[in-house]
């Protein structure tokens, strides 16, 4: 009779062979050597996305309504320069000389809330600059020896009807002298990088004090983060001694969101406007400033009726394309990876929605949130964030923790 053996299939046999060398691999380590093998602090896992360092909204930059000449510039704070015309050199900027006017003196003397600050005491000599103006038509507000004005009457009767004597009156106040200040405006210039501007007088009348819309903006945006400056240009009027009830030249207050900031027109330096706007947009509103400089007309109303026309298309168009747009959609961003070899899709929690238009780039920041080694399914691991929405980045699948045998190998 024959006796057949039972053969060791070879796949076991090589199971066998793998189990003995574990084994012997085991068994030449210490016991205090595997222990701490084990115990060992695992190393976090790795987040890596494919979400650059910063990402366009798709589309063309849109062509805005730009003055034919001139010049023209918008910011939105938060997202950034919509755009602008006119690169040309400096030019003069009238009357628009008053916010720095105004700006330097809330730095040098703040006032909060409802404060009036101290009194500013008309002389003789304010007097006799007040009538020494009037035969060159000047913008002016009346004022009497003796009177007193404070702070805040001379700052709004500087930035509503535009006083150029206020202005000289501020200045000596403050500076001890027209020349001493002029100094100073020109300092807090060169201190916000408004590199192509120059202060030469403190109202802007004479046509030496030139700048360009850009630098004015730059301007523009530091004034308005001053409470008080920027209730001061969101009046339509106010009462001052002496002259009374002043109303504000800016006759574009509250059309498209606009309050404030100055108007400006001399021979030299056409029609001119710096303002501020508030633009809405879904659950947010955003700050908007702008300047459309030099614009034509053969007197005061004419070239301030052409800058408004310009400003209130400008305004127009922008609401039309500043609007939510989708920067990253809800899907697969990434993974999140061990070192023992395991990983997981990274996918937003929902779409990143940014306001912005088309042709705009925003940076965007990427955290890793996750601290831990253990990873679950749709558990938080990250977040991105531009333009100040931040959306969650979470894990599609559980990590598979690792085996037995990468613990004990595992390179110190």
């Amino acid at each position: 009779m024959t006796v057949y053996g039972t053969p060791v299939p070879q796949r076991r046999s090589r199971l066998l062979t793998g189990v003995v060398v574990a084994v012997v691999g085991l068994l030449g380590l210490s016991g205090a050597g595997a222990a701490a093998q084990l115990t060992r602090d695992l190393p976090p896992p790795e987040l890596t996305t494919a979400i650059g360092a910063s990402v366009r909204i798709p589309g063309a930059a849109p062509e805005l309504p730009w003055p034919a000449q001139g010049a023209a510039e918008v910011m939105i704070e938060g997202l950034g320069r919509l755009g602008g015309s006119g690169d040309g050199p400096a030019e003069p900027i009238g009357s628009v000389a008053k916010v720095m006017t105004a700006y330097v003196i809330l730095q040098a003397h703040p006032l909060s809330g409802a404060q009036e600050g101290p009194s500013l005491t008309v002389t003789a000599e304010d007097v006799a600059d007040y009538r020494s103006r009037i035969a060159t038509n000047q913008s002016l507000v009346p004022v009497k020896e003796g009177t007193a004005l404070t702070q805040r009457d001379a700052l709004e009767a500087l930035m509503l009807p535009s006083a150029n004597n206020v202005a000289r009156q501020l200045a000596i106040w403050d500076a001890g002298s027209e020349s001493a200040f002029v100094t100073k405006m020109n300092a807090a210039a060169a201190e916000l990088g408004m590199a192509d501007t120059r202060y030469t007088d403190p109202s802007g009348f004479l046509p030496t004090t030139v700048s360009t819309a850009a630098d004015q903006v730059v301007l523009g945006r530091a004034a308005v983060k001053m409470p008080v400056f920027a209730e001061i240009v969101a009046l339509e009027e106010a009462t001052i001694p002496v002259a009374g009830r002043i109303t504000n030249y800016n006759d574009l207050l509250g059309v498209g969101g606009v309050f404030g900031i100055k108007t400006g027109s001399t021979d030299e330096a056409g029609g001119n406007l710096l303002f501020a706007s508030r633009l809405t947009v879904g659950s947010r509103t955003l700050t908007l400033v702008g300047a459309v400089f030099n614009q034509p007309g053969a007197d005061t109303p004419q070239q301030l009726a052409a800058v408004n026309r310009v400003v209130r298309r400008l305004l127009t168009a922008i609401r039309k394309v500043v609007k939510e747009y989708q920067l990253l959609a809800a899907a697969p961003a990434g993974k999140l990876s061990s070192a023992w070899g395991a990983t997981t899709t990274v996918t937003p929690a929902q779409p990143l929605t940014v306001i912005g238009w088309p042709g705009l780039e925003l940076p965007v920041k990427i955290k890793d949130t996750h601290s831990g080694t253990a990873v679950t399914a749709g558990e938080q691991v990250g977040t991105a964030e531009a333009a100040g929405v931040r959306v969650q980045l979470r894990a599609e699948s559980a990590l598979k923790s690792p085996s037995l045998w990468w613990r004990l190998t595992r390179s110190p």
